[in-house]
């Protein structure tokens, strides 16, 4: 999928990320997410599971992820 040239990363306080490199490793981020996401979706489908249940299933999983880094921006 190619990048959303209208999509607005923000901070925690609602202000808008503006660094090149890091606008640059969230795109990276977001498409290996997506190729990783796809593969899943794939091989359940091949594998004869409902695709929207594994859909599911990784929403459920992506909201219980907690971020391990507590700090506030770089």
């Amino acid at each position: 999928m190619p990048p959303s040239p209208a999509r607005i990363w923000r901070t925690p306080a609602g202000g808008t990320v503006a660094c090149a490199e890091k606008l640059k490793v969230l795109e990276q981020n977001l498409e290996e997410f997506e190729t990783v996401a796809r593969d899943i979706l794939e091989d359940a489908a091949l594998m004869g599971c409902d695709v929207e249940q594994v859909r599911a299933v990784l929403r459920e999983r992506l909201d219980l992820l907690r971020v391990r880094y507590s700090g506030r921006g770089i």
